[in-house]
């Protein structure tokens, strides 16, 4: 139940208060956290941090 209910409760936050403005930059924030990880220990790194 835990990630789940975080989801699920962020998700009724983000309705009952009219914040869905807030949804892209959560989708934003966890593509790249993912992008990041996902890069530690490849060969791709270097190519990827100089994005940033």
């Amino acid at each position: 139940m835990g990630f789940i209910g975080l989801v699920r409760e962020l998700w009724a936050f983000m309705i009952e208060r009219k914040k869905l403005w807030l949804l892209p930059i959560l989708v934003v924030l966890v593509i790249v956290g993912g992008l990041l990880v996902l890069a530690q220990g490849s060969a791709l790194a270097p190519f990827i941090y100089t994005i940033f």
